[in-house]
């Protein structure tokens, strides 16, 4: 049964507690496989087109789609970029977005998927600051760099625009993915994760294309 957006913002937002085993999409038809964005938004990044990856360390179906939006991001063009966005649909998710860019601004995003592993394979609670230290360190980043990166402003303005761009693209479920500030489009939509990256590649093919 095709999971709905509802259902799987509910799902990243659910402690780890609950136990969710990911249960695979189904193929059954979606009402529609994108939204439309009006009015259209302006790339953050000046001369590219950005394809946005809203995701939730928490969520499943992020784990298992993010191997597979890394692959095509490594086949995307010069003038496309891929930005990925974290979203909380709570307060008690805000330090997870604040470790995102925390790890992107000690430039270690090269931990960003072991991060989905520890949280869904190896079941660690890395939820809120002092265990995200904790772990981290083990990684080999020095604590004090992750907490003053953690606490900056830079951080903090990243999350404040993290949290605008759900907004304006509407993101009721993760993982979205938001195409040249005109489209979005999900499994949720298609029905299957690699459904939803073939959808955003002919939407990007469309936009570069100038229709």
């Amino acid at each position: 049964m095709l999971l709905k957006p509802l259902f799987l913002r509910t799902l990243a937002a659910l402690s780890l507690g609950a136990g969710l085993a990911f249960a695979p999409l189904g193929n059954a038809q979606a009402a529609e496989t994108h939204i439309k964005i009006e009015p259209a938004q302006p790339s953050d990044t000046a001369g590219k087109v950005e394809v946005l990856e809203f995701f939730a360390y928490t969520c499943p179906h992020c784990a298992t789609m993010e191997p597979m939006v890394e692959k095509w991001s490594q086949t995307l063009p010069d003038n496309v970029v891929l930005k990925r966005v974290p979203v909380a649909f709570n307060a008690g998710m805000a330090d997870l977005q604040k470790l995102y860019y925390s790890l992107e601004a000690l430039d270690r995003l090269d931990l960003h998927g072991k991060v989905f592993n520890a949280i869904h394979r190896e079941r660690k609670r890395i939820t809120s600051f002092k265990p995200m230290a904790d772990w981290v360190e083990e990684q080999g980043v020095d604590r004090k760099e992750f907490e003053a990166a953690f606490k900056s402003f830079g951080v903090n303005n990243k999350v404040s625009r993290a949290n605008e761009l759900a907004n304006i693209y509407k993101i009721e479920g993760t993982p979205s993915l938001a195409v040249g500030g005109r489209y979005v489009t999900s499994p949720s939509m298609t029905g299957t994760y690699d459904g939803a990256i073939l959808e955003a590649q002919k939407l990007l093919d469309g936009i570069l294309a100038g229709k």
